[in-house]
């Protein structure tokens, strides 16, 4: 169905624009530039709204325990299958910062498939869990930021409490 075809690459361009927007806000911030971040991030929040609203009529968001298991599948596949082979080319090639990207990215994928597991697994009791995000590398941590980030080393301040 081309529909659904386009809805799914429209939807991959959609959530690519959203983060190379929110990129580039945080470069015209720091470059001095606050009328072009405040741009780059009303588009970027554009974008996501173009996203969410494409998932929805492709019908990928379903119930919470779906959208779990739907988020389990996915860290699993990338930490298993996409990532290992994206590290071992970028060493290959002799790309460092690649290759460090993509392995902070894999062991932060491995963590948050386990918070999803754990968290479909007590879906039920409504745990109240506070989580920590690692700015730096994407590393998720429950009820306390640590003192330093077991992927990336990061200092304790370089986490942020998710609301």
């Amino acid at each position: 169905m081309d529909t659904e075809k386009n809805l799914k690459t429209s939807i991959a361009g959609e959530s690519q624009a959203n983060r190379k927007y929110a990129a580039f806000a945080k470069k015209a911030d720091e470059e001095g530039y606050p009328a072009v971040a405040k741009l780059f991030r009303a588009a970027s929040e554009a974008e996501a709204i173009h996203a969410a609203a494409q998932l929805r009529a492709i019908g990928a968001v379903k119930s919470t325990a779906e959208n779990l298991k739907a988020a389990i599948e996915g860290e699993t596949y990338e930490f298993t299958q996409m990532y290992p082979g994206f590290i071992a080319k970028a060493e290959e090639e002799g790309s460092k910062q690649a290759k460090i990207a993509f392995n902070q990215a894999n062991e932060a994928e491995k963590v948050h498939a386990a918070l999803y597991t754990k968290v479909l697994d007590s879906l039920e009791s409504k745990p109240e869990v506070e989580f920590y995000l690692c700015t730096v590398c994407g590393n998720i941590v429950e009820n306390e930021a640590p003192d330093k980030c077991r992927i990336c080393n990061a200092p304790k301040k370089a986490f942020k409490k998710v609301e």
